[in-house]
């Protein structure tokens, strides 16, 4: 008997039980995703179900993603490492092609599955991305006492020249400020503040936001997720004007350090292009590579990135020159449709 694939019509906490108990899932598959990227981006969000008997076999949550300057697309999921298909093999066989019918029904440019973990299907698999996962043990002293010599002075500088860290929800003002300076001078549109403060809102203990303070004023923050035994650092960054005392060092020790004593297993720093220097800073931690597998179906290439050469090439370093308050104004309306 086949399964039927339709809209998801149960409560977002039979959706992440599925997707807690699911091989493969991540923070990426939790259904405040589909809220938070709804209500402060404005796109469409659809999560697609399989059940069989009113039991869950298979879930996938997408968005489409449709601007006038970077075209038509259908992610699962936009700005995240992952988020694909999870069930029972026939289950993501057949969301992968109600998928691929609504990107084709719908005349997106490209459709995108993003998995952690291969799946079996005719889609072409990109391996452009890749994640670096450092096991943890319970005593962060255990896992610190693994580090290079040179890497645990580079944590330990921070501290010795008065930078404090605090964690919570109140520290999203302070982390959004830190980031957007970041990411203008990495030539980068940034996200809006209303993005970073509805995942605040939404996932609630789970989403962990730091910030580094110096005197009070805060030169380096990070946000991420604990999920089961692990946890991502989805963003990071610090001001260039303090990079003499490397903040970011003990920033990500900070995080660490929290995730092993409350019980995770494993850190993830994030998703990075293989061989670039973002990769080089997350391998000097003893983690190991893991790679992600990222499926579509349309041209290939299509998503813009600056190594495609062009206009996405020299922009960065048009973006860069910005005054802050421009890139800040401007670049929320930019990057919502660069997936």
């Amino acid at each position: 008997m086949s399964l039927p694939v339709a809209a998801f019509d149960g409560s977002p906490a039979e959706w992440n039980g599925f997707v807690g108990a699911a091989r493969g899932a991540t923070h990426c598959h939790r259904w405040e995703w589909l809220d938070v990227i709804r209500e402060a981006l404005g796109h469409e969000t659809m999560a697609l179900a399989v059940r069989q008997g009113g039991v869950l076999e298979g879930v996938l949550p997408l968005v489409r993603v449709r601007t006038r300057l970077f075209g038509h697309y259908l992610v699962s999921m936009p700005f995240l490492n992952d988020g694909g298909p999870l069930g029972s093999s026939a289950a993501v066989t057949l969301l992968v092609e109600e998928a691929r019918r609504l990107g084709r029904d719908g005349r997106v440019n490209l459709l995108e599955l993003r998995c952690r973990e291969p799946i079996e299907t005719v889609l072409r698999v990109s391996h452009r991305k890749i994640t670096v996962i450092l096991p943890l043990d319970p005593d962060p002293d255990l896992v610190f006492g693994r580090f290079p010599a040179k890497l645990r002075s580079q944590v330990r500088r921070p501290e010795r020249e008065g930078v404090e860290y605090r964690f919570g929800a109140d520290q999203v003002g302070d982390f959004y400020r830190v980031f957007a300076h970041h990411m203008r001078d990495l030539g980068t549109p940034v996200l809006s503040s209303r993005f970073f403060e509805g995942i605040a809102q939404r996932f609630g203990d789970a989403a962990w936001f730091g910030v580094a303070r110096l005197d009070g004023a805060p030169i380096a923050a990070g946000a991420g997720f604990r999920q089961g035994e692990e946890f991502e650092i989805t963003w990071a960054s610090s001001l260039r004007s303090h990079s003499r005392i490397a903040p970011n060092m003990g920033l990500y020790w900070t995080f660490m350090s929290r995730a092993a004593r409350e019980g995770c297993t494993r850190f993830n720093f994030g998703r990075c292009t293989p061989g670039g220097g973002t990769h080089k800073f997350k391998r000097q931690w003893g983690g190991e590579d893991v790679q992600l597998h990222w499926y579509q179906d349309g041209p290939a290439g299509l998503t813009p990135t600056p190594d495609q050469g062009g206009l996405m090439q020299w922009a960065p370093k048009v973006w860069s020159r910005l005054p802050l308050p421009i890139a800040n104004a401007l670049g929320p309306h930019i990057v919502r449709g660069i997936p």
